[in-house]
């Protein structure tokens, strides 16, 4: 009797593996795509940010500009995500058994996870320590010149 019922959910089973696996391999490229784009635009703006500092800005104040730019890119892409996920939900209603294809379980940590990558992605070590070294002996030279005694 078990063999039977075994046979009879091998289908299911295996699709229901392999929607988990490509779901988890769907959420890992969207980290990685939110890393790369969070990091590359603070590593665009290295020459804006090296102007902050040289104009005075405090390091708190920068990182604090980038982590609400990037909080509010990463918000702004999980509500589209999360909007197309509630229409699609419709077709993983007949796979699923005890879970409802819209759990706010799900959805909070997904989005809570590609937040915490987004916040990652501008946060490491701040961004005023990512300016290439050029950037940052412009931004001195430009302080230098600013702050200098007219003569």
């Amino acid at each position: 009797m078990n063999d039977i019922v075994a046979t009879s959910l091998m289908r299911r089973r295996l699709v229901v593996l392999l929607l988990a696996v490509f779901a988890g391999m769907a959420l890992l490229l969207a980290a990685i795509g939110i890393y790369g784009v969070v990091s590359s635009w603070v590593a665009e703006r290295s020459r804006e940010i090296g102007i902050r500092t040289a104009l005075g800005a405090t390091e708190s104040s920068i990182v604090r500009l980038a982590f609400k730019q990037s909080l509010a890119m990463a918000l702004s892409g999980i509500a589209l995500g999360v909007a197309g996920s509630l229409a699609l939900s419709r077709i993983l209603r007949g796979m699923l058994f005890d879970v409802r294809a819209t759990d706010p379980g799900t959805f909070g940590l997904v989005a809570a996870g590609l937040v915490g990558v987004a916040l990652v992605a501008s946060l490491p070590a701040g961004p005023p320590c990512r300016a290439p070294r050029p950037c940052t002996r412009a931004a001195a030279a430009f302080k230098r010149r600013v702050t200098k005694p007219s003569q």
